[in-house]
C-alpha cells in the first residue's frame, strides 16, 4: 500500500520551497518546474474536492461535522493515489478533532516539518493575510487559531505556533525530518541534503545544484511576476514577498516581540531561535 509523506509546517514558514525543491529534484527536469502545477504534484489536506468527491456533496452542502468525518477518508484517497510515496501538504496541527485525527497513522508513512523563527513568521503571516503586526503577532499566540474556509478550501486547525511544532516534533513513533527555515536559508545544499537522506533518495550532485537553484526565491517570485501563483491571497499584493530571515527586527514593534517571545520561550530556546537568558539568535 502506499501512503503519505506529510510536508508540514505552520504557515508562512517555508512550505512552498520545500515543495518546489522536491517538484524539481524528483521530476528532474532541464527546466523549472511551474510554480502553478505545484498543487499537482504535491495535494494539500485543505482542498475541498476530495471531500466533495467522496461525499458527492458540494463545498456549500458540506457541514464541518461531515468534512472531519470525512478525513480518514479523503488521506486513504490520497493514499492511493499514485504509486509509492504520495506527497501532501499540511499546515495542520497534529491532533484530534472529535476523536477524528488530522493525520490519519494508518496512511502516513513519514512527514517533513519546517519550522521558522516566530518573529519572522508573524512578519510574513501579517502580510500574507492581509493583518496588521499587531494582529499578526497576536494571531499566532493564539491557540484556537483556525484558518477559515474559502472556496476550495476547507478549515484548517492551525493552533498557535509552538502548539503546532510540538505536536509535529513530539508526535510518538512519527518518522520524522525537521528543517529550520534558517538554515535552508544558510546552507540550502546540506539541508536539503539531509531530505534526500531522509527520503533514501538517490544523492546526485549536479541534480541537486539544479533542484536548488530552480526552487530558489528569486526564482519562485520571478514565476510569480511573470504568471502570477495560484495561491496567493487576495488580501496578498504577491506571495514570494521576501523570504529574509531576521525582517521582524525592522517591521515588529518591541510589545509585539515581547509578546512573541513571551508566548513561545519554551519552543524557541528549545529549536535555538532564543537563548536560556532570554537573547533573540536569529
Amino acid at each position: 500500500m502506499t501512503q503519505i509523506l506529510w510536508l508540514a509546517s505552520y504557515p508562512k514558514s517555508g512550505n512552498t520551497w520545500l515543495r518546489a525543491f522536491l517538484a524539481n529534484y524528483l521530476l528532474n527536469t532541464p527546466t523549472p518546474q511551474d510554480i502553478n502545477a505545484l498543487p499537482e504534484f504535491v495535494y494539500g489536506d485543505m482542498r475541498v474536492d476530495y471531500y466533495e468527491q467522496l461525499s458527492g456533496k458540494s463545498q456549500a452542502d458540506l457541514t464541518w461535522t461531515e468534512i472531519n468525518q470525512l478525513r480518514p477518508r479523503v488521506h486513504q484517497f490520497l493514499a492511493e493515489a499514485h504509486p509509492g510515496t504520495v506527497l501532501v501538504k499540511t499546515h495542520n496541527v497534529l491532533s484530534t478533532i472529535e476523536d477524528v485525527p488530522t493525520i490519519s497513522p494508518d496512511v502516513t508513512f513519514g512527514a517533513i516539518y519546517v519550522v521558522r523563527n516566530p518573529l519572522d513568521v508573524a512578519v510574513s503571516f501579517s502580510h500574507h493575510y492581509g493583518l496588521t503586526m499587531e494582529q499578526g503577532a497576536k494571531a499566532i499566540c493564539f491557540k484556537p487559531l483556525e484558518i477559515q474556509a474559502k472556496a476550495g478550501h476547507i478549515l484548517q486547525v492551525v493552533s498557535d505556533w509552538s502548539t503546532n511544532v510540538r505536536t509535529w516534533l513530539k508526535a510518538p513513533g512519527l518518522y520524522l525530518n525537521v528543517l529550520r527555515y534558517e538554515d535552508l536559508t544558510a546552507s540550502p545544499n546540506k539541508a536539503f541534503t539531509s531530505v534526500l537522506d531522509f527520503l533514501k533518495l538517490p544523492k546526485e550532485r549536479e541534480r541537486l545544484k539544479r533542484a536548488i537553484r530552480h526552487s530558489s526565491f528569486k526564482l519562485l517570485a520571478g514565476q510569480e511576476r511573470q504568471a502570477g501563483f495560484i495561491e496567493r491571497p487576495q488580501n496578498a499584493e504577491r506571495f514570494f514577498r521576501r523570504g529574509k530571515v531576521g525582517s521582524w527586527r525592522n517591521e515588529l514593534a518591541a510589545e509585539h516581540v515581547d509578546l512573541i517571545v513571551r508566548s513561545h520561550r519554551d519552543m524557541m530556546i528549545e529549536q535555538g531561535y532564543l537563548s536560556a537568558d532570554g537573547e533573540i539568535l536569529v
